[in-house]
């Protein structure tokens, strides 16, 4: 069963970067900022420890410990504390028991590779050792902020929200009725008419006919002269023999 605000905060034991084994039951009195990141100098985990780091003052006048938990070892912490000039404490979870008592040990999706590790997580624990606000899958920008918000007893809307209602969908608009269009029937063209035959006129019917009754008076009045001519010439012959 995953922790919730107002729960009794699993006590540790785990070593840190100067050396030292420290306890939670050690912090009684104080407000401790236990923060879970999933590894030393990776992009993520830097910027959120040198947020801390520049925002300790605040924390300490509000008389808060900050406790940054991997499962780096010892020397891995050293150097990362080094590099950046972390001011806070590091520790770190050999055995993984504390991340499994916290429950931020999980399954993760990275390019396609499923594999376990640590979800980015921010636990606020009073003087008592009750868990007073959680942050899961932290944001880090803005995160510190919240935290400190939260220790001066602001409203905290992003640790451990409640559950939401679903939103109710809103409304869909009525149907507008469909009306059908009216097809346009297809225009078709008309048949280009062809021009009627112009009728000759009457002085041309009269001239043609003129042509035809001169060209068959002169076929007939040729066919006598050739039989004459053809008699003569039969006549002169006979004389000759």
């Amino acid at each position: 069963m995953s922790l919730q605000v107002g729960d009794l905060a699993p006590d540790f034991s785990m070593p840190t970067d100067d050396g030292r084994t420290i306890s939670l039951r050690d912090l009684r009195g104080r407000k401790v900022v236990l923060y879970f990141y999933p590894k030393d100098d990776t992009p993520g985990c830097t910027k959120e420890a040198c947020s801390f780091r520049d925002n300790l003052p605040t924390f300490s006048g509000i008389n808060a410990e900050i406790v940054g938990v991997s499962r780096d070892d010892g020397d891995s912490h050293r150097a990362f504390r080094d590099k950046y000039a972390l001011n806070f404490m590091l520790a770190s979870d050999n055995d993984g028991s504390v991340v499994n008592d916290y429950g931020v040990w999980k399954e993760k999706n990275m390019y396609g590779k499923t594999f376990m590790g640590i979800e980015r997580s921010t636990f606020l624990i009073d003087e008592n050792g009750k868990i007073e606000a959680i942050w899961p899958r932290v944001q880090v920008d803005g995160h510190t902020e919240a935290v400190l918000a939260a220790l001066r007893g602001e409203p905290v809307p992003s640790a451990m929200p409640a559950e939401a209602p679903a939103p109710t969908p809103a409304p869909k608009p009525a149907a507008k009725p469909t009306v059908k269009k009216a097809k346009a029937k297809p225009v078709r063209k008309a048949a280009a008419k062809k021009a009627p035959a112009r009728k000759a006129k009457p002085a041309k019917r009269a001239a043609k006919k003129s042509k035809a009754a001169a060209k068959k008076s002169r076929k007939v009045a040729r066919k006598p002269a050739k039989k004459s001519a053809k008699k003569a010439k039969r006549k002169t012959a006979k004389k000759k023999r």
